[in-house]
């Protein structure tokens, strides 16, 4: 269990379900033992404006907003929302983007919110199994097989993309991380 307050945001579109990725995200780390907070910045969220969630957990959170530079990840679900968000990202932070999702490994698009989660649980300390029960407490039982499989493939994807050979079971002189793989960052602020 982490020691200190992990600082995410997520960002996208109105009807991308970045507030519902959002409410299931603090529910997983609540279940998880974690002290959670939330906010939430709707924009113009139901005619596709900008709209981020600020997700905050750890053992005592005292503000549910992250600091502008405070964000240990970024996860954006519309590559036109990078820039936009990316301020809050702090050097040496970790930017998600639909990138990482292979194409065509989805069986709905309506499920990205959650294969972008599963990418995001492949890097924090949240049982699966408390993103599993968060999932399905919040989606309808007709949507969770679906959602169980995009969440396994942005987990996987995320584990090829973001973690060292060593963390993956690979032994060896292949283990090595490479930087440019182990952690994608954006570049440090001019």
């Amino acid at each position: 269990m982490s020691d200190r307050v992990i600082n995410i945001v997520l960002g996208g579109l109105g009807g991308q379900g970045v507030l519902t990725a959002s409410d299931i995200l603090a529910d997983a780390a609540f279940r998880a033992g974690f002290d959670v907070k939330k906010s939430e910045l709707h924009g113009m969220s139901q005619r596709g404006g900008s709209v981020s969630s600020d997700v905050r957990y750890g053992p005592r959170v005292l503000s549910p907003m992250v600091p502008a530079g405070e964000a240990d990840f970024l996860l954006v679900l519309e590559p036109t929302q990078v820039e936009v968000n990316r301020p809050v990202l702090k050097p040496g932070g970790v930017l998600i983007t639909t990138d990482v999702i292979p194409e065509g490994t989805l069986k709905n698009k309506k499920s990205l919110n959650v294969a972008m989660l599963g990418a995001l649980s492949a890097l924090l300390d949240i049982p699966e199994s408390a993103w599993l029960d968060a999932i399905h407490a919040r989606l309808a039982a007709k949507l969770h097989r679906l959602n169980d499989e995009a969440f396994a493939n942005g987990r996987n994807a995320a584990r090829r993309t973001f973690l060292p050979l060593s963390q993956r079971g690979i032994e060896g002189d292949l283990a090595t991380p490479n930087p440019i793989t182990a952690v994608k960052s954006p570049p440090a602020p001019l």
